[in-house]
């Protein structure tokens, strides 16, 4: 496989989890291994800048759009990670490489596995309160987070002020939340981290208050400049003044051996701490100096997360068994005799693929080591050694446990598929995706749900969900009418969504959310996208050939064009809706593209705010193009192409007048 394939394939499957995580608060893969994709994808990237894509420089996901969008006043970065002292001790160093003057000191704080919030106060009064969301766009949780009594009402300061920190379950309160969930005869919650998630992301705010939720802050954005702190012990005695609760383990240490030292100790006391950690928080407390060294797109360079090694147990291997997902991959996993792993009940783990449980040569009936990486999802490590009679080896099945048709392993992969494209079990997990959050968000079609409308027969492909009747529905078990006609409605009303939440849907292979918003922007309409060649796929920027040829082949698949066909026959839009904009329509049907990164914008924004104006922002150059806007790091092809067909060049710093007027004072040599 080429560095460029890799390069595809790394991004859509951290689309995949970055969507499980951040936007269903359901990790498919412990932390440790998503951080491993990461890492290899910023690895390739530094070796081949010109496979900078944006999801290395972007925090977070999508928003769900179950909440109101909130624009953060400040960006809402993420933390870069490091794993060992020896990473920590290079980080630091760059840090005073930065700072050569300064005599360092750091602030050490736990780093709480929960929900960062962002909570918003004027004039002395709280305003607004958003989830992380992507960084610069959150969810909007105001009458959630009204509910929680840590959080104050009113401060005794006068300016906007933004307060960041985390969402959390208190080790005693889970425990409580659990044993209520038990006596309610109701499922009980995996771990705090998406206990707190979802307690907080509730669209009924009384669901929110019900749950013993809490907030620790540890950071204040101060928007007019009215405070007069300069250091990061200021800050947290300011928040404490106004009533918030800050890390009372928080350590302030001079010095890269008392960072070091004081991380040690958070490592070694974790457990005795009243809140899930999944490492420490490493910060500058000198604020002037945060300042001189700034941020990336998506990190401070001031601070880093160091991330504490998964814990593991020993417990037996009842079973392997395996499960069949949307696409038809087979992934087994061991059904575990229960034990307790980093603080929470585990009875399955992962196995991953055939190849890993052959090189672990775990076995039925054997003692294992498990391990929850990232405190998030349980995997299998090895077998323990023994002198115990074992059974023999586990073979993969060669036919689908759900409907018994072959299972093939595809070459050159580890992965193995079930070939029987009308599987019940596909075809769930496919209609589930299509209805989830970050897709269609179809209210009311959860798991559950589609598995009685499939059974049914009223359901048997996606397309099929907009031809339910209410007297359908409501004729199944556990439906009654209000029920049924409210899911009917919840489903017309996605007809008008906009394209890329469709092709998201459609659960096509390497088109994450990133590539879905760019081909939807790029080409309009379905139809236009349908009928595009791998060339013009390929084209549209961050859309590579591996990702093109993908979607190429899925849209001219005969099921899909049926599928399509069907779609339109109920009154589907499959066009890239774009609002109503109130700004002047200065770039009225002009074709503006946007190379490298533009001073104020993200890429999202700069196509967001040429569409305000009447414009589109294409992924490519071609003789139609008005102009290109040239930023820092543009793509030397656009650039190219642009001077090839004598389409005007002008600089980043020229796409205000642009906005403003149409046009623009100089064009670039």
């Amino acid at each position: 496989m080429s560095g460029a394939e890799r390069h595809a394939e790394l991004l859509a499957l951290i689309a995949q989890h970055n969507e499980a995580y951040f936007v269903h608060d359901a990790p498919l893969i412990p932390d440790a291994d998503y951080d491993a994709l990461v890492r290899e994808l910023r690895a390739l990237e530094e070796s081949d800048p010109s496979l900078r894509s944006l999801l290395t420089q972007s925090v977070g996901a999508p928003v769900s759009t179950v909440f109101s969008p909130v624009t953060h006043a400040q960006p809402m970065l993420s933390l870069d990670n490091v794993f060992d002292d020896d990473e920590l001790r290079a980080w630091a160093d760059r840090v005073a490489k930065g700072l050569p003057e300064a005599a360092l000191a750091f602030s050490v704080e736990p780093k709480i596995d929960g929900l960062a919030l962002s909570i918003s106060y004027q004039l002395g009064h709280f305003r607004q309160a958003a989830t992380r969301g992507d960084g610069r766009v959150g969810e909007d949780v105001t009458d959630n987070v009204r509910t929680m009594a840590s959080v104050p009402a009113a401060i005794s300061a006068l300016g906007r002020f933004e307060i960041r920190g985390e969402v959390y379950l208190a080790k005693a309160d889970f425990a409580q939340l659990n044993e209520r969930q038990r006596h309610a005869g109701e499922k009980e919650f995996a771990n705090p981290r998406n206990a707190a998630a979802g307690s907080l992301r509730q669209k009924d705010p009384t669901v929110s208050a019900s749950r013993p939720l809490s907030f620790l802050a540890y950071q204040l954005v101060d928007l007019d400049g009215e405070l007069e702190l300069t250091t990061h012990r200021d800050t947290l005695a300011q928040l404490r003044a106004w009533g918030f609760v800050t890390a009372p383990e928080t350590q302030s240490v001079a010095g890269l051996d008392g960072m070091v030292e004081a991380s040690h100790w958070f490592a070694t006391h974790r457990h005795d701490l009243p809140y899930d950690v999944d490492g420490v928080v490493i910060k500058l407390e000198d604020l002037a100096s945060r300042t001189q060294l700034g941020s990336t797109s998506r990190a401070p360079r001031w601070a880093i997360a160091r991330k504490f090694p998964p814990e593991e147990q020993v417990t037996r291997l009842l079973a392997i068994e395996v499960s069949i997902g949307r696409t038809g991959r087979a992934t087994p996993y061991a059904v575990l005799e229960p034990v307790l792993v980093a603080g929470s009940r585990v009875a399955m783990a992962t196995l991953h693929n055939e190849d890993q449980v052959r090189l672990k040569d775990v076995r039925p009936g054997d003692l294992v080591i498990v391990r929850k990486a990232g405190d998030v999802i349980p995997e299998i490590v090895a077998a323990v050694p023994s002198h115990e009679a074992r059974q023999d080896p586990w073979s993969f099945p060669t036919v689908c446990p759900t409907c018994g048709a072959p299972l093939v392993r595809v070459e050159a992969e580890s992965d193995t598929y079930c070939v029987n494209a009308a599987c019940p079990a596909q075809q769930l997990q496919k209609i589930v995706h299509f209805a989830s959050r970050t897709a269609l968000d179809i209210e009311g079609l959860g798991e559950q749900r589609v598995a009685q409308l499939l059974e049914s027969g009223l359901v048997h492909d996606v397309a099929d969900l907009f031809s339910l009747r209410v007297e359908d529905v409501e004729a199944l078990e556990g439906f009654a009418s209000l029920s049924a006609r409210n899911l009917v409605e919840a489903i017309e009303a996605v007809k008008t969504v906009p394209l890329h939440r469709f092709l998201i849907g459609f659960g096509i292979r390497h088109v994450g959310p990133v590539a879905a918003r760019e081909l939807a922007r790029a080409f309009g309409t379905y139809d236009a996208l349908a009928a595009a060649d791998e060339a013009a796929l390929a084209a549209v920027e961050g859309i590579g050939p591996v990702i093109a040829e993908s979607a190429a082949a899925f849209l001219r698949d005969p099921e899909q064009v049926q599928r399509a066909q069907t779609l339109r026959t109920h009154g589907v839009v499959l066009e890239e809706v774009v609002a109503t904009s109130t700004e002047a329509p200065t770039l009225l049907g002009r074709a503006v593209v946007v190379t490298g990164s533009v001073p104020g914008y993200s890429r999202d924004e700069a196509a967001a705010a040429i569409a305000a104006r009447g414009g589109t922002s294409p992924g490519s150059v071609s003789a139609k193009t008005y102009c290109v806007v040239v930023g820092e790091a543009p793509g030397a092809n656009k650039v190219t192409k642009a001077r090839d067909v004598g389409v005007p060049l002008i600089s980043a710093e020229s796409f205000e007048e642009l906005l403003a007027t149409g046009a623009w004072s100089a064009t670039l040599e």
